[in-house]
């Protein structure tokens, strides 16, 4: 039995990625980006509220949800590759930015790369280069599952074979109890170990103390671009959250350029879960306020 719709798919690069879209063909659009392990079925609460100011393209990413899975490392570069081959096969030539998880990371760094396609970046426990593992989770536990997660050997026994990611993070990071058809999901595209070599590559990706050192360069870089951007941004945060606290929120949003922050309240990793209403509802009217600002400075000026 299926939990979830069939989800149309575009060709890239040799494979496939699906995706889920709505709202209007002609709004702005609103690009979602998960995070590991989930898809762009994270998202399906969220979108409802945001498609009637924009249209809403949710991918899930190469090797994650209903897409392709190609012999590839999965590693960020790869994912950076396919999420460009997928917005130019979409034919996107703007669009809002909404993130999570990698999610972020693949944002920071399309936003640093093509700024002027980012109209606006709303975002929420997100990715940066972190100096040491101190700098990396709330919880103390959590960090020393990680370290278990990159260390060979045991990384592949805990990811690969017992399937950790889905069965223990993506739960054990919700608030409230994710149900059976809901875990019947997200467990759908990592049946087997094959299947689940991308949940195992992403933590290993994680740029800390400097490793991996192409992925901490990218990420140091973009963090640099979206220190100096202008665009307009949203950040949501949640309590006690996970890779962000609220006191790390607040002080990350008041150093950047037309920024809101969104205190959730209970939150820890995949707030979108727990709060898909607030996020929800929040993204849109930002979206509907930065159009009508778009549009008023377009606007010439009387007499002219």
């Amino acid at each position: 039995m299926t939990f979830d719709i069939d989800l149309p798919h575009r060709a890239v690069l040799g494979s496939h990625m699906a995706y889920r879209e709505a709202g209007s063909e002609n709004g702005p659009v609103a690009l979602f980006l998960h995070g590991n392990p989930t898809s762009s079925y994270i998202w399906r609460n969220i979108l409802p509220h945001v498609a009637p100011a924009a249209r809403c393209i949710a991918p899930d990413l190469i090797g994650f949800g209903q897409s392709g899975k190609p012999d590839i490392d999965y590693r960020f570069v790869d994912h950076i590759r396919y999420l460009d081959a997928f917005i130019e096969a979409q034919g996107i030539s703007s669009a809002y930015l909404v993130a999570q998880d990698w999610g972020t990371a693949l944002a920071f760094h399309l936003a640093a790369r093509r700024p002027d396609f980012v109209r606006g970046l709303a975002f929420m426990e997100f990715i940066r280069p972190m100096v040491s593992w101190d700098d990396f989770h709330q919880v103390e536990a959590a960090r020393e599952t990680f370290r278990k997660f990159r260390t060979p050997g045991e990384g592949e026994r805990m990811i690969i074979e017992g399937n950790a990611f889905v069965e223990r993070v993506l739960p054990g990071s919700v608030i409230r109890k994710l149900t059976d058809e809901e875990m019947a999901v997200y467990r759908t595209p990592f049946a087997t170990p094959k299947a689940r070599k991308p949940t195992w590559r992403f933590p290993n990706e994680l740029p800390i103390a400097g490793e991996p050192a192409d992925v901490h360069e990218m990420l140091l870089e973009a963090h640099l671009a979206l220190a100096h951007s202008r665009y307009p941004k949203l950040l949501f945060a949640g309590n006690p959250g996970a890779l962000v606290s609220p006191a790390f929120a607040e002080g990350f949003a008041a150093k950047l350029h037309d920024c809101r922050l969104v205190q959730l309240g209970a939150g820890a990793h995949y707030l979108q879960e727990d709060h898909p209403e607030i996020i929800g509802r929040a993204v849109a009217e930002w979206i509907a306020k930065n159009e009508a600002r778009r549009a008023s400075s377009d606007r010439p000026f009387p007499g002219l």
